[in-house]
C-alpha cells in the first residue's frame, strides 16, 4: 500500500469507527489540537449522512421526533455504514434495522420505513416507456394466452400489517402545509393493526408518486405477472375467487386498469 492509500484507510477507518491511526498522522496546534481538527471531519460526515437519512426518510422523522430520529440514524450507521459511493442509497437496510429485536415493540416503524424507501425507489426508478390502451388493439385474440407483462420499473409491491399508509398521508399533508407557510391540522392518526396482512402496490405516473391498497385477487395476479407468469396462468389461479366463466373478463379488466395507471411498459407474446 503506498503512502496515499495507507493515509486514505486510516481517514476512512476514523470516519467509520473512529479508530486513532489518523491522529498521529495530523498535526495540531496550540489553538486545535489533532483530535479537535479531526473530530470535525467525523462529525461533518455523520451529519451529513443523517441529513440524507432524513431526506429518504422524511415521514418518519416527523412521526418520531428530531431526538428519537438522530439516536436512530446514529445507531444504523454504526450497524450500516454507508457502502454506495452515492449516499442517496443510504438507509436502504432501515426497515430491517427497525425490524430487529430493539424495535419489536413498536413494528410499525419498520413498516413506515419500508413504505417511504419503496415511494423513494418509485420516484428515482427509469423512465420507461409505458403502454397505451390502444397499443393492445393489434394483439391477436388467440396471442392473449401467451402474454406475459413486463411492468414498469416504478412498480413495487408491500404487504402492509398495521395502517402506516393512513399515517403517511396524514403527516405529508402537515408537512407539506408547513412548507407552505400554513398549519399543521391533519388529524395524525394512531399506529392500528390491520386484521390480516393488506396487499399495497407503489408506483410513479410522470413525476407523481401514488399508492392504492389492493384486493387479495389483484395482488396476486400483480405477484403472478412480475414473476413472469402468462396471461393464461393468471386467469388460471383468478379462478381461486373469479367463476371460470367470469374470469378471463375480470383478467381483461384488470389488465386495462394496470395499462390505464401506467403500470405496463411492455406485453411480450409468447
Amino acid at each position: 500500500m503506498n503512502p496515499l492509500q495507507s493515509l486514505q484507510s486510516d481517514f476512512q477507518s476514523f470516519l467509520l469507527r473512529r479508530e486513532e491511526g489518523l491522529l498521529s498522522r495530523v498535526a495540531g496546534t496550540a489553538r486545535v489540537d489533532a483530535q479537535t481538527r479531526v473530530a470535525i471531519y467525523y462529525d461533518a460526515y455523520r451529519q451529513r449522512l443523517l441529513e440524507a437519512l432524513d431526506a429518504n426518510y422524511p415521514v418518519l422523522h416527523a412521526w418520531i421526533g428530531d431526538d428519537e430520529f438522530e439516536q436512530l440514524g446514529l445507531a444504523y450507521l454504526d450497524a450500516h455504514p454507508s457502502q454506495h459511493f452515492s449516499i442517496r442509497y443510504f438507509g436502504h437496510r432501515l426497515p430491517e434495522f427497525l425490524g430487529a429485536e430493539a424495535h419489536r415493540d413498536r413494528p410499525y416503524l419498520a413498516e413506515m420505513a419500508a413504505l417511504e424507501w419503496a415511494l423513494s425507489e418509485a420516484f428515482d426508478a427509469a423512465d420507461d416507456e409505458i403502454m397505451r390502451i390502444e397499443d393492445i388493439a393489434g394483439i391477436p385474440p388467440d396471442a392473449w394466452p401467451g402474454m406475459r407483462l413486463r411492468f414498469h420499473a416504478s412498480v413495487r409491491r408491500l404487504n402492509l400489517s398495521w395502517n402506516v399508509p393512513a399515517i403517511w398521508k396524514a403527516i405529508n399533508q402537515n408537512i407539506e402545509a408547513e412548507k407552505n407557510g400554513a398549519e399543521a391540522t391533519t388529524e395524525v392518526p394512531a399506529p392500528a393493526a390491520e386484521e390480516y396482512p393488506r396487499a399495497w402496490l407503489i408506483w410513479r405516473q410522470e413525476l407523481k408518486t401514488y399508492f392504492r391498497s389492493l384486493p387479495v385477487d389483484e395482488a396476486w395476479a400483480i405477484d403472478t405477472a412480475v414473476a413472469g407468469g402468462s396471461f393464461a396462468e393468471i386467469c388460471e389461479g383468478l379462478t381461486e375467487w373469479i367463476d371460470a366463466q367470469n374470469v378471463a373478463v375480470h383478467a381483461a379488466g384488470l389488465l386495462k386498469q394496470w395499462i390505464t395507471n401506467g403500470l405496463i411498459r411492455e406485453i411480450v407474446i409468447a
